[in-house]
């Protein structure tokens, strides 16, 4: 099983199907009536965008400095229809104040997903989380040379956006350290290239908070459990944060789920271990841990999926995090163990984790 080919699949269909989803919602003027599901295979150019947001009477924003930390979850509707997407940022409050977007870094620019999602900010009265993506996880492919061209390319879609947008946080590069696994060259390039982009964007937009992601398991050295290596704290990658000075904060995704079969299995100083390698606050813009029989020997259950959100701001309460976002409100269609790491099931239904994670 290749479990980032598995993520990144979930990841692209999310961002092709929420971006129709979205554009439709917006063309029909937010009025509630039936559409169509798309195909599974939809194109996104196919659908004309918005040129602007309906008015509304809005809820201001949450400011980021009003709260402990901020918590929320990823745009993860239980399905493509129009009430379900509405239904979505409803539930979206209740989980928190945060909504996130993660795709291709070239949509950035135009009309797509990162343009409704931070746009809608304002209408259900959440903070937008924007990352870029510049490459494949499961096989470290980068989705376009990172040449000349590409880099400018990247590097105006980059400013412009925050220019217009002026987003509380934008990150460039999900779970960079799986590139540094499957291309050092690469990573190199990225390194030297996220600092000029960093420079950029806070020219334009000084209070946006500018990082990359990087996956906290094999951070740490565990490739063991559902990854199908071995846990080595020898092979632990610290010290690729040191290649991203300027990064505002340290940010991580993280899925102990991989790695242990029950929360409590998970050491005490597993998240806390952060503060002793940076010195700057902390986010997580990933967490989950799945609720479902399954699979054979990583069997887990609703009450153990609560158990872990419980632990996990237990586990995280003395750190300086600044944010943290769960994967899914409603299980994806993915395969496992992700396809049950919804806070409530497809059909809508709450699990205990849902409570455990509104009130944590």
């Amino acid at each position: 099983m290749n479990l980032n080919k598995a993520r990144v699949v979930v990841g692209m269909k999310k961002i092709i199907c929420f971006v129709v989803i979205a554009l439709a919602f917006f063309a029909a003027g937010c009025v509630q009536q039936p559409v169509a599901t798309p195909t599974p295979s939809p194109v996104v150019s196919a659908t004309p965008a918005p040129s602007s947001v309906p008015s509304v009477t809005a809820t201001p924003v949450p400011s980021v400095a009003a709260a402990r930390f901020l918590k929320g979850v990823s745009l993860s509707p239980k399905s493509f229809s129009e009430t379900d997407f509405t239904d979505f940022f409803q539930k979206a409050k209740q989980a928190g104040s945060v909504v996130s977007w993660a795709g291709d870094w070239n949509e950035l620019a135009g009309e797509g997903a990162p343009k409704v999602v931070t746009e809608l900010a304002s209408t259900y009265s959440y903070t937008p989380l924007i990352e870029a993506q510049f490459f494949t996880q499961s096989t470290g492919a980068l989705l376009r040379p990172l040449d000349d061209a590409t880099k400018e390319s990247y590097l105006n879609s980059a400013v412009a956006f925050a220019e217009k947008y002026k987003p509380a946080y934008l990150a460039f590069g999900i779970e960079v350290n799986v590139l540094y696994e499957k291309s050092p060259a690469d990573f190199d390039a990225f390194a030297s290239f996220f600092s000029e982009v960093y420079d950029a964007v806070k020219a334009v937009s000084p209070n946006t908070k500018v990082f990359t992601v990087f996956q906290l398991e094999k951070m740490k050295g565990l490739n063991g459990g559902l990854f199908g290596g071995v846990n080595n704290a020898s092979a632990a990658e610290w010290q690729l944060l040191q290649r991203f000075p300027k990064s505002d904060l340290i940010v991580f995704t993280t899925y102990p789920d991989l790695i242990y079969k029950a929360p409590s299995e998970i050491p005490t100083d597993y998240y806390s271990e952060i503060s002793s390698r940076v010195s700057k606050p902390v986010a997580f813009t990933e967490v989950g841990w799945h609720s479902a029989a399954s699979p054979v020997g990583w069997e887990s259950s609703e009450a153990e999926q609560a158990e872990f959100v419980t632990r996990f701001f237990e586990l995280t309460k003395d750190l300086d995090k600044k944010l943290v976002v769960w994967s899914f409100v409603y299980d994806p269609a993915s395969v496992e163990p992700f396809n049950s790491m919804g806070l409530r099931k497809s059909d809508g239904t709450p699990r205990p984790a849902w409570d455990a994670w509104v009130a944590g």
